[in-house]
């Protein structure tokens, strides 16, 4: 089961990739606010602080669309669409449904299991666990060595995940998306990377696109996802956190390495 694309450490690489080009512009801005050593202007920082308090939410869906640039093991520059549906209920129920070019994937975490099935390969594997939404994407990681795109917007403070690392951060301009005015803003992560997020306006601000640029690395890759049908009206019962597994799946043992 190759869950490469669709796991690929988006916060990973984020932490890990020389200062880009547009900082010395970004950088003559003025108007900056500080916090935690960082300087994000009051504009760029009070939407994504908007935007946590909205995902701090009991439960809510939304779906997702996701490309991704990367190289191949022969070095030629590939892109990989994903579409899916993702379901939270905080503290710790978590399930995303996704299609992509390399197939089916269903990720389940019902408070005890974290489940993940490849549809078509109809393979499965299974950790054991208990605890909260970020704990469980934690374990992922570190036992399965995924991290799910977009994690940041699920875990408990949403808005200080996403600033984690950031060193700069200003508001671009206002946009409209799908008839909705969003703030556009830009972050620096050093080094090299850059993040775009657009937020929506209005009385329940949640993030609509995100757009990640990877500088240091050759041929400047892309993380782009949009965001939409946000649903905080969801009512979500135990069964849509349990997977179905088909009959005849084959179950995978974690490798021993992962395990230790």
């Amino acid at each position: 089961m190759d869950l490469q694309h669709l796991f690929t450490g988006v916060r990973k690489r984020i932490r890990s990739a020389p200062i880009v080009v547009f900082l010395a512009a970004v950088l003559a801005v003025v108007g900056v606010a500080h916090a935690a050593g960082a300087q994000i202007e009051d504009a760029a920082l009070q939407p994504v602080e908007a935007m946590g308090k909205t995902l701090f939410a009991p439960q809510f869906s939304f779906k997702i669309r996701t490309i991704r640039e990367y190289t191949n093991a022969s070095g030629q520059p590939l892109t990989i669409f994903h579409e899916g549906n993702i379901l939270v209920r905080r503290p710790g129920r978590f399930r995303a449904d996704i299609t992509g070019d390399d197939g089916r994937v269903s990720v389940a975490y019902d408070g005890k299991e974290l489940a993940l099935l490849g549809v078509e390969q109809k393979k499965y594997v299974t950790v054991a666990f208990a605890g909260d939404i970020e704990g469980t994407l934690q374990v992922a990681e570190q036992r399965l060595g995924f991290e799910f795109p977009l994690a940041d917007f699920l875990v408990r403070e949403p808005h200080k995940a996403f600033r984690s690392g950031v060193a700069f951060g200003t508001k671009v301009n206002d946009v409209s998306i799908g008839g909705v005015t969003c703030d556009h803003l830009l972050f620096m992560q050093p080094p090299g990377i850059e993040l775009q997020l657009w937020v929506e306006t209005g009385p329940r601000p949640v993030p609509r696109r995100l757009v990640v640029t990877y500088r240091s690395l050759p041929g400047e890759p892309q993380f782009i996802a949009e965001m939409n049908d946000w649903n905080f009206a969801a009512t979500p019962t135990e069964a849509d956190f349990t997977l179905q597994i088909p009959p005849g799946s084959q179950k995978l043992e974690l490798p021993k390495e992962a395990t230790q």
